[in-house]
């Protein structure tokens, strides 16, 4: 079954919509409570440094009230997010489908969500694991992010090098065979290339570790939520489209008979 490529996108920004909605929930859910732990400790901090000093703490008045960063931000930041990572999924699939390996586009599908997910986003991650807003030290904000997006371009050049050294390596040995080393290149590449980079160790001290876990675990789950929700899309649409094809042809046969 072939699909144009104007169906495709359809589909991913559909499911990247759906998606974003989804992490939406789960950002609310178990992202949220952190934060307002990490924002009442940097006010505390406020507070005692300008006792320390004899003065009143500086009332700051934000751009955008935290209702509406927690609420409407939230919403339109992690919808369009995950609606333009729709529509760059189902550019990738139109190129890895036939060609990563003999795949139906069910599993295609499936396997380039994990592929993705780890390569985009977990080994960024725990080379520059996220920190709750208010945590860290905001001259070195530019540095931090440039050098997470310089570690996902590596990572994403990287995993281009594993998939065509696969390739090759197929030619000479067992296909899984060729990928398993294909991947433990991939990951001695990307780590070795991280331990190379700066570090950034900012978490300030006293800051409840138990909310730090949480939070970089929400950040988790929350790009877990996008990635899994856009594979089980693009799954589901393409059992219903061969569904429907198939009802097609047997429609017609019957009719010709």
């Amino acid at each position: 079954m072939t699909l144009s490529m104007r169906t495709l996108l359809v589909w991913g920004l559909l499911g990247g919509l759906l998606a974003g909605v989804l992490a939406l929930g789960f950002a609310e859910a178990f992202g949220e409570p952190p934060v307002e732990v990490a924002i009442a400790f940097e006010d505390r901090s406020a507070e005692q440094e300008a006792h320390q000093h004899g003065t009143e703490p500086a009332a700051q008045a934000a751009p955008v009230s935290r209702g509406v960063q927690r609420t409407l931000g939230l919403a339109v930041a992690t919808c369009a997010f995950g609606t333009a990572l729709g529509g760059l999924f189902a550019l990738a699939f139109a190129f890895a489908y036939g060609r990563i390996a003999r795949l139906s586009p069910r599993s295609t599908a499936l396997l380039l969500a994990a592929v993705g997910f780890g390569v985009v986003f977990l080994v960024p991650y725990l080379i520059y694991p996220a920190n709750p807003p208010s945590v860290g030290d905001p001259n070195t904000i530019d540095n931090r992010s440039a050098w997470y997006f310089a570690m996902m371009a590596l990572s994403i050049g990287w995993s281009v090098l594993a998939m065509w050294a696969r390739r090759r390596l197929a030619e000479r040995i067992e296909g899984w065979l060729a990928g398993v080393v294909a991947v433990l290149g991939y990951l001695v590449a990307v780590f070795a290339t991280g331990a190379l980079l700066p570090d950034f160790h900012e978490v300030p001290q006293g800051f409840p570790a138990q909310s730090l876990w949480e939070f970089r675990i929400a950040s988790l789950g929350t790009q877990a939520v996008l990635w899994a929700t856009l594979g089980i899309t693009f799954a589901v649409l393409f059992d219903r489209a061969e569904q429907r094809a198939t009802n097609r042809a047997m429609d017609s046969g019957l009719a010709a008979g």
